[in-house]
């Protein structure tokens, strides 16, 4: 006889046997490939159907039997339960591409150990490279281009993790307690399409904590900005983790927050501190002061970035001469207070902008101003109908922002119609 054609069967709608059940069961979760499903998830079928082909050409002669049958019940094998590595946007967990690795690394392996600090110049290096996002792409390193494989890169771990499996490498910790390094990660297990998202926490840029520095790969590349806490959305979700590996003290330390004395500071000092002092600065803002980087004898680059970091803090007279102290370093090692400004704004965040026009406000406009004007609305409180933080290009949510500005100023009609004047200006950045 013929070697009949085989085809996978679909189970009826309305049939009641567990085979059928459990076929429509497996079928709902087996997503394409290209949409995030597990490949082993399809190559199962496939294996299912060769050896219901085979089954059928060796017992042609019971198929009358068979078939007066009908839908003969099933039992399923305990490890038909689903899919352990659900689909997810960040791609699946895996080996870095390019190292040879063949498979992910076995449940005891150690968890690679780490300091702050190098965490955080890992993550700027994407940042500088602008990396391009993509949830199949893979960098020079061997991550992938999403944002868990961003914070895999950052943690130096040994795979590719997702937003479901990074929480095994951290320990959750509360927000008040977040310092450089440390992740918020929101993980929504039931879609992980909807939302699910990891940011590396950089540092406080408000004396409230209500903002702070992240780190995160999201389209269209790589980027370091100024969020508020814990992120644009969903921000009830997030939750705080400190990668299980990492060791105490803060970028540039590697050791210990506390203040090692004034003496170690100024004129004619040379040691590690004066290098650490440097080097955290320089993630603050201070680049610019450097011309050969940080080093360990103390020269007026270095007091020149401590006076500026001061500054940015509002302080003045003898609490920004250039030396630091207890609380400036407590700031620096802590990730807390304002980050140096660039160059050209001022060394004070109470610096007066002048109000650039109102031309630059409007459908169509992109550029430095409207982005400015954003930041001022999401320091002020008023970034709430911002998906994904401002930009240099005017939107919707820049004028629905604007519009809530003013009419907490009591303004209504016209003087409330969310495009900025001279007078919400003035408001805006006194």
């Amino acid at each position: 006889m013929s070697v009949p054609v085989f085809e996978e069967y679909e189970p009826a709608i309305d049939c009641g046997c567990a085979g059928c059940a459990v076929r429509r069961r497996s079928a709902a979760r087996a997503l394409p490939v290209r949409r995030g499903g597990h490949p082993a998830a399809h190559g199962a079928r496939r294996a299912l159907v060769l050896a219901t082909a085979a089954g059928v050409v060796l017992s042609c002669g019971a198929a009358g039997a068979a078939a007066a049958a009908g839908h003969a019940p099933w039992t399923p094998r305990a490890d038909d339960g689903a899919d352990p590595q659900p689909g997810t946007p960040q791609g699946e967990k895996g080996p870095l591409r390019g190292t040879g690795a063949s498979g992910p690394p076995s449940a005891g392996a150690a968890v690679p150990k780490t300091t702050r600090s190098a965490i955080i110049d890992r993550a700027q290096r994407w940042v500088n490279a602008k990396v391009p996002y993509s949830m199949e792409k893979y960098w020079s390193d061997g991550y992938r281009q999403d944002c868990s494989g961003y914070v895999s890169m950052a943690w130096n771990l040994g795979t590719n993790e997702w937003t479901g499996s990074l929480a095994a490498y951290g320990t959750r910790i509360a927000r008040a307690d977040l310092q450089p390094g440390d992740i918020l990660l929101f993980h929504n297990p039931a879609d992980p399409a909807k939302g699910s998202h990891v940011t590396i926490f950089g540092g406080w840029t408000s004396s409230a904590r209500t903002q702070y520095v992240a780190y995160e790969q999201t389209r269209p590349a790589t980027r370091k900005q100024s969020t508020p806490l814990a992120y644009w959305n969903n921000s009830d979700r997030y939750v705080a983790y400190r990668y299980k590996g990492v060791s105490g003290g803060s970028p540039g330390s590697g050791s210990s927050t506390a203040f090692p004395g004034a003496k170690q500071f100024g004129p004619g000092a040379n040691n590690k501190y004066v290098t650490e002092l440097g080097r955290m600065l320089v993630q603050r803002g201070g680049k610019r002061f450097y011309a050969v980087g940080p080093g360990p004898v103390w020269g007026t680059a270095d007091k020149r970035a401590t006076q500026a970091f001061q500054q940015a803090q509002g302080w003045k007279g003898k609490e920004a001469d250039g030396l630091p102290g207890p609380h400036t370093w407590r700031l620096l090692t802590s990730g807390g207070g304002r980050n140096i400004p660039a160059a050209g704004t001022g060394g004070s965040p109470n610096t007066a902008v002048a109000f650039p026009g109102r031309g630059y406000f409007k459908p169509g406009q992109s550029n430095s101003h409207v982005d400015r004007l954003g930041k001022q609305l999401v320091k002020k409180g008023y970034g709430k109908h911002y998906v994904s933080g401002p930009g240099p290009l005017w939107t919707e949510a820049d004028r629905r922002n604007v519009e809530a500005f003013q009419r907490a100023q009591g303004w209504r009609g016209g003087a409330a119609d969310g495009y900025p004047g001279p007078e919400t200006w003035r408001r805006l950045f006194a």
